[in-house]
C-alpha cells in the first residue's frame, strides 16, 4: 500500500455555479423558478452516464441524513428540502446538488490523492452545464456565488486526510495556521463547522478569486503533499518513542470493537480510526479497505436506521455494536498479527 494512500484518503473538485438573473435560493421568487433550474440541469445531465435522480421533499429525513452521513449531500440542501434535489452518479462518485447554498453545485470524488482526475471528470459535466444555461459571470468577479468566497472559478479543491500520527503528537495546532498562512482551510470529517472526529480532517483552498483552476489545485497539492511527508515522519516517530503504548492503543480498540454490547456513534468512529491506524501500522490486516471505510456511515445514527428499526438510543447503540463487530472481525483477517 501506497504510504500517501493511507493518508490522503480521497480528493474533491467542487464547481458553484448560479442562474443569471434569478435570486439565491433563501429569496427565489417561486417555485417556478425552483423548478426551471431543477428541470434545466436533469436534461443536461440526461446526455451523460444514468443519473439517480431525487427530490429531496420525497424522502424521509432519515433518508436525506443518511446521504449526508454518505457525504453525498450537504447540510444546506436538506435545510432547502422543499425545493432542493440531487443527481448521483452510479458510482457515486458525481454528484450534482441543485438549490443548495448556490443554484447548482457539481462535484466529483475520487479515492486517493489526485484532485486534477476528479476535475478532468466534473469539467466535461460542467462544460455542458455551461453551454446549456445562462450561467451568472462577470469579467471582473468570475462566476457570481452566494458566497464571496467562492467568486472567481467557484471552485473547491479539498482533500480528505488521515492524521492519526499529526493529532497524537499535537502537530494540528501547527498545521491548521500553516495552513491559514497559505490561504487554505482546514475542517472536520464533516466540512464546515465539525469536527476533525477519528483523525480525518478536510483541506481546501479558502478562495478562488484571482486564481486559475490550475493554479488551486496545485496549490491544494503542494500543501497536501508536504503534509503527507509530516504525517509519514511522525507515524515513523509514534513507533520508535511509543511502540508498546501505540501497539496498545491499536489493539484495545480492536478488541473494544469486537466484544463491546453498546456503542455510541461518537465512540465508533475514534475506535474505527485507532484500528485503521492500526493497520496502516502493520498491527492489524484488514482485507478490504473500501469495505471498512464504509463502515463509518454504515454504524451512523440515519443509516443504522435505514437497515433496523429502533426507537431510542439504548437499543441503537446496542444495534450499532453489533453490526459493527460482525463487520470489523469480517474484515480482519485473525485480528492482530
Amino acid at each position: 500500500m501506497e504510504i500517501f494512500d493511507s493518508i490522503a484518503i480521497s480528493s474533491r473538485i467542487r464547481l458553484a455555479r448560479n442562474v443569471d438573473g434569478l435570486k439565491f435560493y433563501t429569496k427565489l421568487q417561486s417555485d417556478v423558478d425552483a423548478s426551471y433550474i431543477t428541470g434545466s440541469v436533469m436534461k443536461t445531465l440526461e446526455k451523460f452516464d444514468v443519473f439517480n435522480f431525487m427530490s429531496l421533499k420525497e424522502l424521509s429525513l432519515n433518508e436525506c441524513n443518511a446521504l449526508f452521513e454518505k457525504h453525498l449531500i450537504s447540510r444546506e440542501l436538506i435545510e432547502n428540502k422543499d425545493i432542493s434535489s440531487v443527481a448521483i452518479s452510479e458510482d457515486e462518485k458525481i454528484i450534482v446538488m441543485i438549490n443548495e447554498e448556490d443554484h447548482i453545485r457539481e462535484q466529483c470524488l475520487e479515492k486517493g490523492f489526485n484532485l486534477y482526475k476528479p476535475y478532468r471528470r466534473i469539467s466535461k459535466i460542467d462544460d455542458e452545464i455551461l453551454n446549456s444555461l445562462p450561467i451568472a459571470f462577470d469579467k471582473k468577479l468570475g462566476f457570481i456565488t452566494a458566497s464571496p468566497s467562492n467568486l472567481g472559478t467557484g471552485m473547491r479543491a479539498s482533500v480528505m486526510c488521515f492524521l492519526p500520527a499529526c493529532k497524537l503528537q499535537g502537530k494540528m495546532d501547527e498545521i491548521i495556521q500553516r495552513a491559514k498562512d497559505n490561504l487554505l482551510t482546514v475542517r472536520g470529517i464533516y466540512g464546515e463547522g465539525s469536527q476533525g472526529l477519528g483523525y480525518f480532517y478536510q483541506i481546501s483552498n479558502q478562495g478562488s478569486l484571482g486564481l486559475d483552476e490550475d493554479e488551486i489545485i496545485d496549490k491544494v497539492s503542494e500543501f497536501i503533499y508536504a503534509l503527507c511527508q509530516q504525517e509519514k515522519e511522525n507515524r515513523e516517530a509514534l513507533l520508535e518513542s511509543d511502540y508498546v503504548g501505540i501497539r496498545d492503543r491499536c489493539q484495545r480498540a480492536y478488541g473494544t470493537l469486537t466484544n463491546c454490547y453498546s456503542l455510541a456513534e461518537e465512540e465508533m468512529l475514534e475506535l474505527l480510526s485507532q484500528v485503521k491506524l492500526g493497520q496502516v501500522l502493520g498491527f492489524i490486516t484488514i482485507k478490504s479497505e473500501d469495505k471498512f471505510q464504509k463502515l463509518y456511515y454504515e454504524g451512523m445514527s440515519a443509516n443504522l436506521k435505514e437497515i433496523f428499526e429502533f426507537s431510542d438510543k439504548k437499543k441503537e447503540n446496542i444495534i450499532r455494536a453489533e453490526y459493527i463487530s460482525t463487520k470489523v472481525k469480517e474484515l480482519t483477517e485473525g485480528g492482530i498479527k
